[in-house]
């Protein structure tokens, strides 16, 4: 895929398709340091590279993470979420074992929930009267 000002093409359309996730952990607990973090980001990375999925962007605190991702049209947001939650839950328990107290029996790093916002381009308004204003043959 080539990236033209921001703009990804692949075979046979055109893109900029970006989201604003935010996964919490489970509990809320606060167990997150910039150890977790950076490895965390390094994970999610090499999941998005299977995806062929960009990851533009990654910063957390101590109970969640943000990213902001840019993906083609043939990834579901949601198997793209399912995977990144699940590989790095997987593998932050594994190479981080002080993580598993704060989890009791629940065996999870992360909420089930999450929040995923689509962003960039212009606002809706302003979209919405480019719309309205094109030329419609009578």
């Amino acid at each position: 895929m080539s990236d033209i000002d921001g703009i990804r093409a692949g075979r046979h359309c055109m893109f900029a398709l970006h989201a604003h996730l935010v996964f919490v952990t489970k509990f809320r607990h606060k167990v997150f340091s910039d150890r977790h973090l950076t490895r965390m980001e390094e994970i999610m990375r090499a999941v998005c590279t299977d995806f062929d999925t960009d990851l533009i962007e990654f910063n957390g605190e101590d109970s969640h993470v943000h990213l902001l991702v840019n993906f083609p049209p043939k990834v579901a947001p949601s198997k793209l979420v399912n995977s990144l939650k699940g590989v790095s839950s997987r593998r932050m328990r594994q190479e981080f074992p002080d993580l598993g107290r704060h989890y009791f029996q629940a065996n999870r790093l992360w909420s089930a929930s999450y929040f995923a916002g689509s962003v960039g381009g212009a606002p809706l308004t302003i979209l919405r009267q480019y719309i309205e204003q094109q030329n419609r043959p009578g």
